[in-house]
């Protein structure tokens, strides 16, 4: 299931590519234009979109590996870390992203799900979880120098931000394993 939802996702990304190539990237003013009302907007469709066929492309093999990966440990806590990742994602760059700019593509979702899988192994104490996170470090973590400013017509603001929803997603995703750790632990102390 987790393969086809992130499958389908993809597939997705790739239509919406073409009806935008045909429209003369007409769908791109979508984006997320920093602090401008019309750029509110783009919080929402920002990650569908992207400059050109390269810009997909470049996103869609790390989309496919950690998306597949955020989904496999349960569909509907995937579902909402993305959720959470993509408005932290989205507003972080709405408010920070630097006047007169346009932000678009996925990876500002790919930074959340990357450090989603870092963290949420440590939140919720899952051995499997922890492991899984090292080995996504070890390929993947290369690309957490994307947060940082330097390459031009990168939008490092959606990979920072995206990075924290990420963090904040792992944090919340986790909380019903630390409350049941936290109750077992009072019981144990007082029995």
């Amino acid at each position: 299931m987790a393969a086809a939802i992130i499958g389908a996702f993809a597939v997705l990304l790739y239509v919406i590519e073409f009806v935008d190539a045909l429209m003369d990237h007409q769908l791109d003013r979508w984006g997320i234009e920093p602090l401008s009302v019309d750029g509110l907007f783009g919080i929402l469709f920002a990650p569908l979109l992207h400059a050109n066929w390269e810009h997909l492309a470049a996103n869609t093999l790390p989309l496919l590996i950690l998306g597949f990966l955020v989904l496999m440990s349960g569909i509907a806590r995937g579902l909402a870390a993305t959720g959470i990742i993509w408005l932290i994602c989205g507003a972080g760059t709405w408010l920070f992203g630097g006047q007169g700019t346009l932000h678009i593509g996925a990876s500002g979702v790919i930074f959340g799900w990357l450090a989603y899988l870092l963290v949420r192994g440590f939140f919720s104490r899952r051995f499997g979880q922890i492991l899984i996170g090292i080995a996504v470090f070890l390929v993947y973590g290369s690309l957490l120098w994307g947060v940082l400013p330097g390459t031009p017509g990168v939008s490092w603001q959606s990979h920072l931000f995206g990075a924290v929803g990420g963090i904040v997603a792992g944090w919340v995703i986790a909380r019903p394993e630390r409350d049941a750790r936290r109750a077992r632990a009072q019981r144990s102390g007082i029995s």
